[in-house]
């Protein structure tokens, strides 16, 4: 199955999390929150969204950081992805 996000919509990818910390703390899986850094797979076309133009500055490839609740959740084939709108996205990774 393919997932095409529509209007302002980016598809997303998490991240793998940290096993341990910087100080060598190890992390149990219970423990771990959603990962904030994810990689964008797909990015909706943007245009015109509750009467304002749109233009999608991400692309798939970039490395995001997204607002820690935001967005849906979906699993498909098997592994986890994320649709969020473009403007939940507060940074580019570089």
């Amino acid at each position: 199955m393919k997932l095409t996000p529509l209007a302002d919509r980016v598809l997303l990818k998490p991240t793998e999390a940290e096993e341990t910390t910087q100080s060598g703390i190890i992390l149990s899986t219970s423990n771990k929150e959603k990962p904030v850094v994810s990689e964008v797979v797909a990015v909706g076309p943007g245009g015109m969204v509750d009467g304002k133009e749109v233009k999608m500055v991400v692309k798939a490839g970039d490395k995001v950081v997204v607002a820690k609740y935001a967005g849906t959740e979906v699993k498909l084939d098997g592994e986890e992805f994320s649709i969020v709108k473009q403007s939940d996205i507060l940074a580019i990774v570089e």
